[in-house]
């Protein structure tokens, strides 16, 4: 049997991964703070005896992120914030972990937490609690202030500050739960980051999603043709293979 089918094959699968990136990318168009996942492709020859040289299969390459900023527009709330530079809120992730995201769209739950997409925002102590119906405003440092939480409803007293980290050189990793970590060490363990005193947020404002509509439909689009075009590479081997086969029982 000719190795197109393999290839062939290989490449409808890496067709339809990539296809899937690409609609989640499009389905978080309008995800505060998203960063737009990236899905590479690249070829390696078919190994094996026999094998002819025009024969290669497709693999995916290490899947990243676009770390590109998104456009900031202002809301007038003061629980929305939208990071500066390359700083990060870190908040704390399903299993305990800390991790780090660019969604500022924080709310306070019936606990009194404060959170971020449900997972509770860390502070310099742990995860941010604020006293139930005090009024809330944020610091350019991350300085969460209130009014009316202490003996004084008039006062402004200081109820935490927002852990912001900075990664520098440090490249993130996506997580399954589209969080953000620091790259494992040699047993697979992120270290926390850092906290940075220098990192900025902005008050009333949030940061959109770096995902490009129009590209994305595109690359939907060009995904859809890439597979179908592998599908009829497939079916011209398969007819192929039966002529060949008609002929050896005629002779």
């Amino acid at each position: 049997m000719d190795r197109i089918l393999y290839t062939a094959m290989s490449g409808a699968r890496q067709s339809m991964e990539q296809q899937a990136v690409v609609s989640n990318n499009l389905a978080n168009v309008s995800t505060s703070g998203f960063r737009a996942q990236l899905h590479a492709l690249r070829a390696v020859p078919v190994q094996g005896d026999g094998q002819l040289p025009t024969r290669v299969s497709v693999m995916a390459s290490t899947p990243g992120a676009d770390f590109s900023a998104g456009p900031v527009n202002a809301t007038g709330r003061d629980l929305d914030v939208a990071l500066q530079g390359n700083a990060w809120l870190a908040v704390q992730a399903a299993d305990g972990s800390e991790a780090y995201t660019r969604r500022g769209d924080l709310q306070v739950d019936a606990n009194g937490m404060l959170t971020t997409a449900g997972r509770p925002v860390i502070g310099q102590g742990g995860p941010i609690v604020v006293p139930l119906g005090a009024s809330l405003s944020m610091g350019a440092d991350g300085t969460l202030s209130a009014i009316g939480a202490g003996e004084d409803p008039e006062a402004l007293a200081q109820v935490g500050r927002l852990k912001l980290v900075d990664p520098g050189e440090t490249r993130l990793v996506r997580g399954e739960d589209g969080l953000f970590r620091a790259p494992p060490d040699a047993v697979g363990n992120s270290a926390p980051l850092p906290a940075d005193e220098n990192a900025r947020l902005i008050s009333g404002a949030l940061e959109g999603s770096n995902v490009n509509a129009v590209e994305s439909m595109v690359a939907m689009i060009d995904n859809a043709r890439r597979y179908e075009m592998q599908i009829k590479v497939i079916e011209s081997a398969d007819e192929n293979a039966r002529r060949a086969d008609n002929l050896l029982s005629i002779e």
